[in-house]
């Protein structure tokens, strides 16, 4: 069970910045260079700010060279995202440069005037190449040169070399709108983002059996559903895996209640349990007030794990309900996982164990078995003083599992951050046992743990009911839905327009509205950060909130609908041009779609799309406003531009999990 871990509540954001996952550095036919800090999210309210704005001088060692005008062969329009591309041509670049050197290329987004993505392998270069001889006098000359070696290609108009060696890169404004009118031709999937693995296990949400669904759990199956769906997206075999709590010494305790209470339980049936969360608070109170049922209880444990059929029979009902509960809210959520619990693993247990012992890992220390791990003062352990098997010993015969049957390349957790420290020792097990490679290589198969912080209400703490009990997923859903229902119901009516409207177009949209606020105002925010969770801001329409972005989104459809042209025959008969500021900047940023995918998958955070997604509204807002659209001279280049803008939000919302509105 990967439940909230009590620790997590003192986590400080120190402590939660140390638990991000290292930026994986892909090989060199990626062309990727990763964002230096993980633990920090940009504050941005505009363009996306790049690891460092472009380098420009006036110093006279500053040079500009078009290339628009040479021989250039055809790029292809959809083949990775516009940064893996560039990359590509700055490899070539590199190696006829230096030919003698192996160096990564590092291509940045640049938001400064000089350029639109800028090469930064200069100074890095000469680093390591002076006083060997070489031609170069210094960094800028090495950036004249990547400049001039860069292949003939329709993806660049232009480029300049300032400072240190900085490569200024402008783009094409007929291959950035050659690709945007290609995306519209053929979909969205032409953008998806190329990643290193074919396969990854997404291990997420994992609730306890014979517990209900709280607020504890919204971050994991919400996060881990974000990121499930943007490897799906950048075609990435996903198995989602629900590992729930379904053994253990619990059991033993809920069936001997059961049994006890409700002899004739297999005829009276699911009645007998009645709701779940009652029946396990009344069987653990018996089991913490008398010793001798506890006693009994703890037998009841041993005949379920040795296979005896009542108590076997017994535990698929409780399983049974627990999941249909569950059912419940993943249904609300839209979210598909699919259940391989603690039991399903239980049998490889011994096998796994026996692998590591013959290794020499395994040791005796105080009754238990444990794994001494350099770098933890504590071991840990494996074997219980009992003989019982516990959390890593489960955790350990899972990850074999995936490893050697499912063949997962890149095993994700998505837990509280307070689990790190279990996390960090069970994955240095694994490397100890030869079964994980050194991150330090930077090789697959890799294990990620992704820690995130505390869900708080308005008092800092953790968010409860006013009677202290943990607030219910499930009551949660429907107060997100109840509410923006209402708010809608009372927009409309004081506007006249409701008159527009069906039931059923006002249950989804509540529903879409409701549980989309839910989502984005956990998945905005750096995940390893505690967040406060507010009905009142997250439905809010103002500033950065779903309601805001659903808003955005409802009224770029209407500006098409009104328009009253057939968008499916403008996207193959029209053409888009970029020749407004506006235009363009918009247009830029669109096809930055990819490379943002792909690094909210590197670095595992849903917040950067957000982000993202948010600054598109923003952009889009300030072209509509700068360009007329219905009537204008450019209409079908603009409303193509509409069209765009609108498919892009409309992936960002499918990747974040909401679901996107057609009018509001």
């Amino acid at each position: 069970m990967r439940a909230l871990a009590a620790a997590a509540a003192t986590a400080t954001a120190t402590a939660a910045a140390a638990a991000a996952p290292s930026p994986a550095r892909f090989p060199l036919r990626l062309v990727v260079t990763p964002r230096a800090s993980l633990g920090h999210c940009r504050a941005s309210s505009s363009a996306r700010s790049p690891r460092r704005d472009c380098y420009a001088t006036t110093m006279g060692d500053e040079t500009s060279t078009s290339i628009a005008t040479q021989s250039q062969e055809p790029a292809a329009v959809g083949a990775g995202s516009v940064k893996q591309q560039l990359s590509k041509l700055v490899i070539a670049s590199l190696r006829t440069t230096v030919p003698e050197v192996e160096v990564d290329p590092m291509v940045e987004v640049c938001t400064a005037k000089f350029g639109d993505y800028q090469c930064n392998n200069a100074m890095g270069l000469w680093s390591r190449i002076k006083g060997s001889g070489t031609s170069f006098k210094n960094p800028n000359a090495i950036g004249q040169a990547i400049a001039k070696n860069l292949p003939p290609s329709d993806i660049i108009e232009s480029t300049s070399v300032a400072g240190p060696g900085f490569v200024n890169i402008v783009l094409s404004n007929s291959w950035v709108a050659k690709r945007i009118q290609d995306m519209l031709v053929n979909g969205i999937k032409t953008w998806a983002p190329i990643l290193p693995v074919k396969r990854a296990v997404l291990d997420f949400s994992s609730p306890n059996i014979a517990k209900e669904m709280h607020v504890g759990h919204l971050r994991s199956t919400i996060i881990g559903d974000t990121l499930a769906r943007m490897f799906e997206f950048s075609n990435v075999e996903v198995l989602r895996r629900n590992h729930v709590g379904d053994w253990g010494t619990q059991f033993g305790m809920l069936i001997q209640y059961l049994f006890e209470k409700f002899p004739n339980w297999e005829e009276i049936g699911s009645q007998a349990i009645g709701d779940l969360q009652t029946f396990y608070k009344a069987s653990k109170n018996r089991f913490d007030g008398d010793a001798e049922f506890k006693d009994r209880a703890q037998q009841a444990v041993v005949r379920l794990q040795g296979g005896e059929e009542r108590y076997r029979a017994a535990w698929n009902k409780i399983c049974e309900i627990s999941r249909n509960e569950f059912d419940m809210v993943y249904k609300l959520l839209n979210v598909k996982l699919e259940e391989k619990g603690e039991s399903f693993y239980n049998p490889f247990i011994p096998q796994v164990l026996e692998e590591l012992n013959n290794k020499g890992l395994i040791k005796e220390s105080e009754g238990a078995k444990v794994i001494f791990i350099e770098g933890h003062q504590i071991p840990l352990i494996v074997v219980k003083r009992d003989g019982g098997f516990n959390y890593a010993s489960t955790d350990l015969a899972a990850l074999w599992y995936r490893l050697n049957v499912e063949k997962a390349e890149w095993i994700i957790y998505v837990t509280d951050v307070g689990q790190q420290q279990h996390f960090d020792m069970f994955f240095n097990a694994a490397r100890m046992a030869g079964w994980l490679p050194d991150p330090k290589e930077k090789k697959f198969p890799k294990t990620n743990h992704v820690g995130f912080g505390l869900v708080l209400g308005s008092d800092g703490k953790r968010f409860r009911t006013r009677s202290t009990e943990v607030v219910r997923l499930i009551e949660l859903l429907d107060e997100a839905k109840s509410r923006s229902k209402s708010e809608l119901l009372q927009r409309l009516t004081e506007n006249g327009k409701i008159v527009d409207w069906t039931e059923e177009e006002l249950e989804k949209t509540s529903e879409a509205v409701g549980y989309g606020a839910v989502k984005y105002a956990d998945l905005k925010n750096n995940r390893l950060t505690n967040y406060t969770f507010s009905f009142e801001q997250m439905l809010s329409d103002k500033g950065n909130t779903a309601v805001y972005l659903q808003y955005a989104h409802a009224r770029i459809c209407s500006i098409i609908r009104k328009s009253n042209k057939d968008v499916e025959e403008l996207k193959m008969s029209g053409a888009i041009s970029l020749d407004h500021p506006d235009e363009r900047v918009l247009g830029l940023y669109l096809i930055r779609f990819a490379e943002v995918v792909e690094e909210a998958c590197t670095n595992l955070l849903p917040n950067v799309l957000c982000e993202y997604l948010y600054n598109l509204s923003e952009m889009f807002t300030r072209f509509y406003t700068n360009c007329q659209v219905v009537g204008s001279p450019e209409e079908t280049s603009r409303l193509l531009l509409c069209q765009a803008t609108a498919v892009v939000m409309r992936q960002c919302f499918e990747l974040l999990g909401i679901t996107p509105v057609y009018k509001l």
